[in-house]
Order: structure tokens, then sequence, then C-alpha cells
């Protein structure tokens, strides 16, 4: 018996909804439900890995391709004063679906240290 899907994995199989800003064959891209900036868009790989401790070396290709993703989205949503993106791994460091995504906030100043 298969684990079940995660709320990322759902979403990216399209069986709940979400405003999907970006989809290609390796990910999807939406703007998070509870934003923590003007700009808070969630990318997240079709692919289901955990978390970033759990990626392998298989998935380098994957990891890359979610970074250019998030630069483009950056572009298109006019954020050329600046953004941060963010990978959050384990309950610790702050997440809360155990599904790999970037987020990618932005439109403000963002304050350091972050959390």
């Amino acid at each position: 018996m298969s684990a079940p899907k995660t709320l990322f994995q759902r979403i990216a199989d399209r069986e709940i909804p979400a405003k999907l800003i970006h989809e290609d064959e390796f990910c999807v891209a939406f703007h998070d439900i509870a934003p923590q900036a003007p700009v808070h868009v969630l990318i997240v790989p079709r692919k289901a890995v955990p978390r970033l401790a759990e990626a392998s070396a298989e998935d380098r290709e994957l990891l890359g391709h979610l970074l250019l993703v998030a630069g483009r989205l950056a572009a298109s949503l006019n954020l050329a004063k600046g953004f941060r993106l963010t990978i959050n791994n384990g309950p610790d460091g702050g997440e809360s679906v155990p599904h790999l995504h970037v987020h990618l906030l932005g439109g403000r100043a963002l304050g350091w240290p972050p959390g």
C-alpha cells in the first residue's frame, strides 16, 4: 500500500483546486494561501520528495529546475528590487507539509535574520 498523497501532490494532480501561475512537466507554482509577504509563491515539484535532506543525486536536475523557475517567476512578478527563496526542512525548519517546495517571497524589503 502506498503512502497517502500530500496536499501538494493533490494540488499538482489537480485533485485540489489552486490558482496555478506556472505548470510544466516537473513542477507547479501557485500563490500561498497564508502569504508572509505581498508576493508569496510556492514552487512544488511533481515528484514526491519529502524534504531537501531526502533528495538524492538523481534529483539534481529537478532541484536546479525549481530554482530556474523561481527566477523566471520573480521576473514575471516584477520583483526586480529583490526576492528571497526559502526551503524549509523538518519541523524546526518550519516545514508544515512533508513535500519539498520552494517559497518565493517578495514585494517588500525582507528583514534579516528571517526567523
